[in-house]
């Protein structure tokens, strides 16, 4: 069979890629070997651009309006009576100690100069919060020097939304199969399709949505795709308290975190272990390392237990941008990874982004910044 687009992988980016090429009618399949120690399956689900602390500004106008397409991508799933595991939970930015003052004081010039900017959030939404009220959204943090309250942030999980996603698009006749892409299939400077499991595919186009996996096809082309696994190990802890459904997320300046959940779950990470490898295995460094900080931030976690342990090979590209566009050279091959710690907040909008491409479309001016011809410069 001829199929408009093949998706090579099916984590979060790849099943919303498929997702909108099945709601907009194409010929679709999903390619996927579901591979051990993918992001998707280990992401917390942090969803809060607003209180994004890098530099990059190009970073920042794509995640918001990424943030603004995965709610309305899961509101129309909602109506649809699928489940997606997204929902506003808040999440708060906290200054424990004194070393921590200085990157919080950037942090919050930086925040609240965006703020007035946009003109939103609102300041009821977006707004500093004394220490106690911090600890009335999040019983179990310690004594803080400083926190930011962002009510409009969420949450969301991978596993679920992914499911759901794949779930919608083949209702709307995607097909989807279980195995590993070989090799793609080109002629004369353009793809035609991929062989996988030994078996041919023609295509007009294809998406490589392959997360930290996505560098195998750069020898086939002749380009760069400088994506290389990032370690990342998740605990999550189980308390008695049953109303962690309510509790805000919570992040400090150890590049770590702790997502709430419903049930008396918290997520607490996460390691970035970049040279790690294609090892998705917890270490004793690891799991030290991040029961450490969610101690040194929340020690009312002390008597929690440990429920499961998580682990994710976040896609990090060399320059910690997405990559996401047309391949350069190659007629009719997109590519969707790089994401590093940020693919289940990214994710859907660049997997939209791709198949809008595949499709003849395209690309927003906010995903200009992160296309691949910029390696070739």
């Amino acid at each position: 069979m001829n199929y408009d687009c093949i998706i090579v992988g099916g984590g979060i980016v790849g099943a919303a890629a498929a997702c909108h090429l099945a709601r907009q009618g194409a010929r679709a399949v999903l390619v996927d070997r579901q591979n051990k120690g993918r992001a998707t399956s280990a992401g917390a689900g942090i969803l809060s651009p607003h209180t994004y602390r890098g530099d990059s500004e190009a970073w920042f106008r794509f995640s918001n309006r990424a943030f603004t397409y995965i709610e309305e991508l899961a509101t129309t799933l909602s109506a649809a009576g699928v489940e997606t595991g997204f929902s506003r939970c808040g999440a708060l930015t906290v200054a424990v100690d004194e070393e921590e003052l200085e990157p919080y004081a950037a942090a919050r010039e930086l925040i609240f100069a965006r703020q007035r900017q946009l003109g939103s959030p609102g300041p009821e939404e977006l707004r500093e919060v004394s220490s106690a009220e911090a600890r009335e959204l999040f019983p179990p943090l310690g004594e803080l020097r400083g926190a930011i309250y962002n009510s409009l942030a969420a949450r969301v999980d991978g596993r679920m939304f992914e499911q759901a996603l794949r779930r919608v698009a083949a209702e709307r006749g995607l097909e989807l199969r279980r195995g590993s892409v070989e090799r793609l299939l080109l002629a004369n400077s353009a793809v035609t399709g991929v062989v996988a499991n030994g078996e041919a595919f023609d295509a007009r186009a294809v998406i490589i949505c392959g997360g930290a996996w996505s560098q195998g096809f750069a020898t086939q082309l002749g380009v760069d795709i400088p994506v290389e696994p990032q370690r990342g190990q998740i605990i999550h802890l189980a308390l008695a308290d049953d109303s962690t459904g309510g509790w805000p997320m919570v992040s400090a300046f150890h590049d770590h975190y702790m997502v709430p959940w419903p049930g008396g779950r918290v997520a607490v990470g996460a390691t970035r272990e970049t040279g790690a490898g294609f090892a998705p295995h917890t270490t004793a460094a690891g799991v030290q390392e991040v029961l450490g900080e969610a101690l040194r931030v929340a020690p009312g976690l002390a008597g929690a237990a440990i429920g499961e342990i998580r682990v994710g090979l976040r896609p990090l590209c060399r320059d910690s941008l997405p990559i996401i566009g047309a391949v350069p050279g190659v007629s009719g091959l997109f590519v969707a990874t790089g994401h590093g710690a940020s693919g289940l907040q990214l994710g859907p909008y660049s997997g939209m982004i791709t198949a809008d491409l595949a499709l003849g479309g395209k690309a927003p001016k906010e995903a200009g910044a992160f296309n691949p011809d910029r390696f070739l410069k």
